[in-house]
Parts: C-alpha cells; structure tokens; sequence
C-alpha cells in the first residue's frame, strides 16, 4: 500500500509538472518555478507543451498501473524508471531541484514496491 501512495504521488507531480510547463509556461508562477524570463517563455512555449506531453504520458502510465492493482507491478516499476532516469538527466543537465522533485519520490517509489510495502 505505502508503494502505491508512492506511486500515487509519482503522478500527481507529474500531472503537475504538466499543468506548468503546458499551461502555466509562460505565466509568472511558470516563470518562477523554473527561473525563466518573460522572453524565453513565450520563445520556448511550445517547446515546454513538448515536454509537458511527455511527462503526462509518464503520469499516465503510473495511473495505469495503479488501476490494474498488483497485476501493474511491471508497469509501474518500467514509468518509475523512466521517470527516475529523466530526473537524473534533469538533475544533471538543469539544476540539482530535479533530484529531489522528481528523482528521489520515483526512486522511494521503487523501492517501496520491490519490497512490498
């Protein structure tokens, strides 16, 4: 159960993370959560939809997994894995933040549900 709540909140940041980078991207609460001028947020907004699609696609095979209840083992362990790798290529490339926004809840997550909890 503490592995699904884990897996729960993989999600829910994800979902979040969608809502910034496709819909709040070029806002000021966009632009202070990922430290961008006015100027390179509307450059980039579409690009941020891009990135923001991805990470729902990540969120939604969390949920999927969910849904299917322990026979979603393999598929939540594969998007918690995508997820941890992408926050250590995000921790490596943007900024240390990832680590613990996105990293550190996937790689809890994983471990929670290897040992069954």
């Amino acid at each position: 159960m503490i592995g699904d709540i884990l897996v729960g909140l993989v999600a829910l940041i994800h979902c979040y993370i969608v809502y910034l980078e496709m819909v709040l991207w070029d806002t000021p609460r966009g632009c202070k959560a990922f430290g961008l001028t006015p100027e390179f947020a509307s450059a980039s907004k579409v690009l941020a939809a891009n990135l923001g699609l991805y990470n729902g696609f990540l969120a939604a095979g969390l949920i999927w997994g969910l849904y299917l209840g322990a026979g979603g083992f393999q598929i939540k362990m594969f998007f918690l894995l995508c997820v941890a790798i992408a926050g250590l290529y995000g921790a490596a490339t943007v900024g240390r933040k990832v680590l613990f926004v996105q990293t550190a809840p996937a790689v809890l997550a994983i471990i929670a549900l290897w040992l069954g909890l």
